[in-house]
């Protein structure tokens, strides 16, 4: 059956290294640039829409929607991985029992998680960093975007599936249908109908519908090489342990993340003086700029992911190593332009999202400290989704938990009470660092392993 390349998926197999990655990866790369663009824009409509305190209020929500996005990866990325090995040992039939398990397993988590979040919202984003200048704006956009997780959840469920599975253009669509909606919603809502923060929430919700559906068209499709199969399993209880535990790994670097900002927050708060909730706000300018690479380098990722699961269940080794070298090299490329251009115009780069003169300073200032190790989290993040996506999700969760929370938050105890709130920029610069060289050793100790494994008659 002809994938979106015309091309069978078993090609990951045979065809170029090279050629895998661009035909892989540049839908990817396409499709996260679109989507940190938007958060972007998104942020910058709530900027300039709504005002300065809004964009420290949307601050506030960054580590619930990194747990809202944690319990759907738990399960998008160990379906996506397991699928693609079942594919490399050509076991179609269980490859359609990943698709139906990750569909059933996404409606259940959703419901579960955005139902009992909002039950204790004001509390959880109180605990988050929220004050009373910013809790307003952190609750209105967040009940909308609770209200929509089943949605969301299947559409990135299923879209990574879709990735896996041989239809990296297709997911490349759904990505810009979802960002395109949108863009296109959201200044209607913030500025037309006066909606304020609650608008962009709603127009988010709105793109993902939109994408959920044409997603679920795919799988719905026979013409589509793996689809919803009536006759096969929808929940397997030892496919739904492995989707756990391989996807454990990108869960907890999500987690991590949760709990880190929180961290973040509060030692802004407590350093930043009368500026604290100013400085959240430059925090979030920040995090949403460093995104901006980061995700470029997940679509790295998710186009080596398919790749690598598939020629290392078919015991290409080769192939395997290939891949990881030619995925590191781009990874460090591509966070070395991010650190190149904030280095060099921060106060640029912070003067998009608002026009607010002391939180431009406060951003800019942060920025040339923030960003100082930044060219080598390219390659931390590849190796560390290299061990996930061959089946090693141990290894890929000490890594993940090394660069954001093992080093980062006794960085954060230590270092503000030196330096003030450039020792909370700095924290996270040197967490950058250590987790950096945590990743290459630990490569280095399993490439030997694995060498010597395969060397032993």
């Amino acid at each position: 059956m002809p994938t979106d390349t015309s091309k069978s998926p078993m090609t990951l197999g045979t065809e170029s290294i090279s050629r895998l990655l661009i035909q892989y990866s540049v839908p990817a790369i396409i499709a996260s640039v679109v989507t940190s663009l938007y958060n972007i824009i998104d942020s910058i409509f709530i900027g300039r829409g709504v005002g300065a305190m809004a964009i420290s209020g949307l601050a506030i929500t960054f580590p619930l929607m990194n747990l809202v996005i944690a319990f759907c990866t738990l399960i998008a990325v160990g379906g996506a991985t397991i699928s693609s090995i079942f594919m490399g040992q050509k076991d179609i039939s269980r490859a359609t029992d990943v698709v139906n398990n990750v569909l059933l397993l996404c409606i259940i988590q959703s419901v579960v998680f955005g139902g009992t979040t909002l039950l204790f919202l004001d509390e959880i984003l109180y605990f988050f960093g929220a004050t009373p200048s910013t809790i307003d704006y952190a609750r209105e956009f967040m009940e909308v975007i609770l209200l929509g997780t089943p949605i969301a959840y299947v559409f990135i469920g299923l879209n990574n599936l879709m990735r896996a599975t041989g239809y990296p253009r297709k997911a490349m669509v759904s990505a810009l249908l979802s960002v395109g909606v949108n863009v296109i919603m959201a200044p209607i809502f913030i500025f037309v109908l006066d909606l304020g923060i609650r608008g962009a929430a709603m127009a988010t919700v709105i793109g993902q519908s939109v994408a959920c559906v044409w997603v679920l068209a795919h799988f719905i499709s026979r013409r589509s090489f793996i689809h919803f199969n009536l006759r096969n399993r929808w929940f397997t209880p030892s496919i739904a342990r492995r989707i756990y535990a391989i996807g454990m790994s990108p869960f907890l670097m999500s987690v991590c993340a949760c709990i880190v900002v929180v961290f973040i927050n509060k030692a802004l708060l407590d350093y930043g003086g009368d500026a604290g909730d100013l400085s959240v706000g430059a925090y979030g300018i920040l995090n949403r700029t460093t995104m901006f690479f980061v995700m470029i380098v997940f679509g790295v990722t998710q186009g080596m992911q398919p790749i690598l699961g598939f020629n290392y269940g078919a015991g290409n080794w080769e192939r395997v190593k290939r891949t990881l070298r030619i995925g590191i090299w781009l990874g460090m490329g591509i966070t070395t332009v991010g650190w190149v251009i904030t280095e060099l115009v921060p106060d640029t780069v912070s003067s998009l999202f608002t026009t607010d003169l002391q939180l431009i300073d406060i951003a800019g200032h942060g920025a040339r400290i923030f960003f100082l190790f930044y060219p080598v989290i390219g390659c931390q993040i590849v190796i560390q989704n290299y061990f996930q996506s061959v089946g090693k999700p141990k290894i890929s969760i000490f890594l993940s938990l090394t660069r954001q929370l093992l080093f980062l938050i006794p960085f954060l105890i230590i270092l503000p009470k030196q330096f003030g709130i450039d020792g909370v920029w700095a924290s996270i610069a040197a967490s950058d660092l250590i987790a950096f060289v945590f990743a290459i050793v630990t490569l280095w100790w399993q490439m030997k392993k694995h060498n010597q494994a395969i060397s032993t008659p």
